[in-house]
């Protein structure tokens, strides 16, 4: 309530109150409006650069379209998706190989996300200590990051040959193995050699994302903690981990995404095998090699979904585990 305001012709002792305008609100919206001014621009490009073409992509994939003649599409309802004929079922949600290729992709996200948050954290630690040399090590340990994927990912396609690769030569020289491995061909191997190779690429972010986090804490209470004698592991899991908590939620909000429609390193180490086929790789062989663009589009329309529901997933949980922690 504002200030009150006396009537001349109100009985002793009584007062009225009117109410005044509140001065923030005008401001409030001055705000919002300049801030969705500025957010114009941003949101125009997106709607023009992501929007058309995931709605297009939607469309398509209630076509027949051909990559030959997409002119020529025709509507065909949720055919490329799951239909029945003739005693069987058709559609990207019967065929086996795609439910793999969503096997391979969530597989390959939860080991490779889970290793790089580890071992993120594991060299955050190591770099926020004080030792010699640590801005060389710091820009060293960068260097993976900044490779483009496709780069790093044909670099290690041939260290991991079984005829010229390095790996296979210096396991045998130490007596590891005693004759070459196909890291990428044999299906036993490749899908973890395809984790191997974007875990080392990706440790670098995490870490990154990790070390701004601990750069922030204060000092104070770790000098509590050393004179109290509390053992260091302790102090990590019941002061560090907590703190640095919401870096770890961006981090790993990131790297899943960016594994969920993993496409690159899977499709350069190993090109279209099944036992690695991830969604991504399934709707461009589907485009791309069997120029069924409708039926791609359906494919990719399903990873959208996944990775849509998987994010939503996600934000939630972290958001409720964050609420816990603060009550």
């Amino acid at each position: 309530m504002s200030t009150s305001i006396k009537h001349d012709d109100a009985p002793a002792g009584a007062r009225s109150f009117t109410t005044k305008p509140r001065r923030g609100t005008k401001v409030r919206r001055q705000r919002v409006k300049a801030a969705w001014l500025f957010l114009a621009p941003m949101l125009i490009a997106l709607t023009l650069v992501a929007g058309w073409p995931l709605v297009r992509t939607f469309f398509l994939s209630f076509t027949d379209a051909s990559l030959s003649d997409l002119g020529a599409a025709n509507l065909i309802g949720f055919e490329n998706y799951l239909v029945y004929d003739d005693g069987r079922w058709y559609g990207v949600l019967a065929d086996s190989v795609w439910w793999q290729s969503v096997w391979n992709t969530v597989y390959f996200s939860v080991v490779s996300v889970s290793l790089e948050v580890v071992f993120g954290v594991i060299v955050a630690l190591i770099l926020n200590a004080e030792f010699k040399g640590r801005v060389i090590v710091r820009a060293a340990v960068l260097i993976p990051w900044a490779i483009p994927t496709i780069v790093s990912a044909q670099m290690w396609a041939w260290m991991l040959n079984d005829q010229f690769g390095i790996i296979n030569h210096l396991l045998m020289n130490v007596g590891i193995i005693d004759a070459p491995i196909a890291w990428t061909a044999n299906a036993a191997y490749s899908m973890w050699a395809v984790i191997m190779v974007d875990v080392w690429k990706t440790i670098p972010f995490v870490a990154l994302l990790v070390l701004a986090a601990l750069q922030m804490l204060a000092k104070d209470c770790y000098e509590a903690a050393e004179v109290d004698g509390i053992h260091p592991l302790r102090v990590f899991f019941k002061v560090t981990l907590p703190l640095i908590t919401p870096a770890l939620m961006v981090a790993v909000i990131f790297r899943l995404l960016d594994a969920l429609r993993v496409f690159d390193v899977i499709y350069v180490l190993t090109s279209n095998s099944t036992s690695t086929m991830s969604m991504s790789v399934y709707a461009r062989q589907q485009l791309v090699e069997f120029q069924d663009v409708g039926y791609g589009s359906a494919a990719s329309t399903l990873l959208f979904l996944i990775i849509a529901l998987a994010t939503v997933a996600y934000l939630y949980v972290g958001r409720k585990q964050i609420q816990l922690g603060g009550d």
